[in-house]
């Protein structure tokens, strides 16, 4: 199995801002990269709280830094933050809370979670696999209709129908079970285009990703995340988010610029009611990967980064 490399380090030390007595949440430990660099630059009287529905990474986060009395770990997600920051925080202000909506390395090269294909296991992509049900579960009762549309919508499939009507004349033979099988029923419905122009995407990549979506409501997760995060922050406060794929960047970046817009039905009015008010502004631009970086880690190929600041007037309580 190969060491997870974060993606983005240095990038997301300068975003957000450190300061020695600084509180930080680090939303998704994943292998702890990101927690190290922070907890490498903020001091003694800065504290750093880490988040994963993983329990082997929240095992990994107390082995690795457990005796660090700057350090906590909880076992939670995006869709508990509130919950676990505000006992955390106490009367402290937070600093800048790090969303990192991608899969780990571990997580993707262990069979028996099921997230990848290129390792036969357990149709499984639970983000928790203590509670929910599985992809095969899932899969075992969709509808065709259903299971084209979450295709289509949460993997940008363009054959999700001819998919679809695949896995539903495959299931009625045989259950699909295996991350293998399910790769196979795709690759005949859907075979990679031959020749030069060839997409290198292999024909089972959007299909796994919608059901990766739909087994952990990863979407309708990512937004309760960042709006418990706008509403915890200081003024000063820095948000940054890193994303993977179009679906997540598209929604991080219209609720930053919804953030930083205001409810334009206030627009030009002298009056405007505080929840109708600015509450972010733009932090740089999107950031991507350099090429050193893509040369170090192939897998940051896809990331983007994007930050934002909390007006310091929409300060948390």
């Amino acid at each position: 199995m190969s060491v997870h490399q974060p993606v983005l380090v240095d990038e997301i030390v300068d975003g957000l801002a450190l300061v020695e007595d600084g509180r930080y949440v680090d939303a998704t430990y994943g292998r702890g990269g990101h927690s190290c660099e922070i907890l490498a630059r903020i001091g003694r009287r800065g504290r750093l709280l880490a988040l994963d529905k993983d329990p082997e990474a929240v095992a990994d986060g107390i082995r690795r830094f457990g005796a660090d009395p700057r350090f906590t770990i909880e076992h939670a997600g995006f869709e508990d933050l509130r919950d676990a920051v505000e006992p955390w925080l106490g009367s402290h202000a937070l600093s800048g809370v790090l969303l990192d909506l991608g899969v780990s390395s571990p997580q993707l090269e262990a069979a028996r979670r099921g997230f990848s294909f290129a390792v036969d296991g357990p149709l499984d992509m639970r983000m928790n696999p203590t509670i929910g049900q599985t992809a095969a579960a899932w899969l075992a009762n969709v509808g065709e209709a259903e299971l084209a549309r979450a295709l289509r919508d949460y993997g940008e499939e363009p054959r999700a129908r001819r998919i679809a009507a695949a896995i539903v004349r495959a299931r009625a033979a045989e259950p699909l079970t295996t991350t293998a099988e399910l790769a196979r029923v795709v690759s005949s419905a859907a075979p990679a285009a031959a020749g030069r122009t060839a997409s290198r995407i292999h024909p089972a990549t959007r299909v796994f990703q919608a059901l990766r979506i739909v087994v952990n409501d990863e979407l309708a997760v990512l937004e309760r995340g960042l709006r418990a995060s706008v509403e915890l922050l200081a003024g000063g406060g820095r948000i940054l988010v890193i994303s993977f794929h179009s679906l997540e960047d598209r929604i991080v970046k219209r609720f930053i610029a919804r953030e930083v817009r205001g409810d334009p039905a206030y627009a030009g009015l002298p009056r405007i009611p505080p929840e109708a008010r600015p509450r972010l502004r733009h932090v740089g631009r999107l950031i991507r990967p350099t090429d050193t970086e893509l040369a170090r880690n192939r897998r940051a190929r896809s990331a983007r980064l994007r930050i934002a600041e909390k007006l310091a007037q929409e300060a948390a309580s």
